[in-house]
């Protein structure tokens, strides 16, 4: 379903409040370079995941078991589930390094608001950029 005209405004505005706060984490995300990080960290774990699977069929496969454990099967297990944290926490990473780039501050100014000097925000992202927007539209 297309956008309508004023949606279509907001989202200009909102695109264009982007480049002017953060312009260094808005080219990245124009860019691509988050989804090209994404599908290396998704082809290295992919990789491992197999080197994996080999090294799991193969400690069954093997004659030799040291003490009667298959431990080459344990290091295949291991390296799979390698590949499963490395897909997992990878992705997230390269994003939030991104998102802090630009070097936020705390929404109560260089100072901070309590006094104890600057202190992140327990929220995400998606909530530092709220709070961003409400205050461009409260300065207005």
């Amino acid at each position: 379903m297309p956008l309508s005209e004023h949606e279509q405004r907001m989202l200009e505005q909102i695109e264009s409040a982007l480049y002017a706060e953060d312009p260094k984490f808005a080219s990245s995300v124009r860019g691509g370079r988050l989804r090209s990080t994404s599908s290396r960290r998704r082809l290295q774990a992919a990789a491992l995941f197999v080197l994996g699977l080999f090294l799991l069929v193969a400690g069954i496969a093997a004659p030799v078991k040291p003490g009667g454990f298959p431990i080459i099967s344990l290091i295949g297990f291991i390296v799979m589930f390698g590949a499963g944290v490395l897909l997992l926490l990878g992705s997230t990473k390269s994003i939030a390094k991104n998102s802090r780039a630009g070097g936020d501050t705390p929404s109560g100014g260089p100072g901070g608001s309590s006094g104890r000097g600057r202190q992140r925000k327990s929220g995400g992202f998606s909530d530092r950029m709220e709070d961003r927007f409400r205050r461009r539209f409260e300065q207005e």
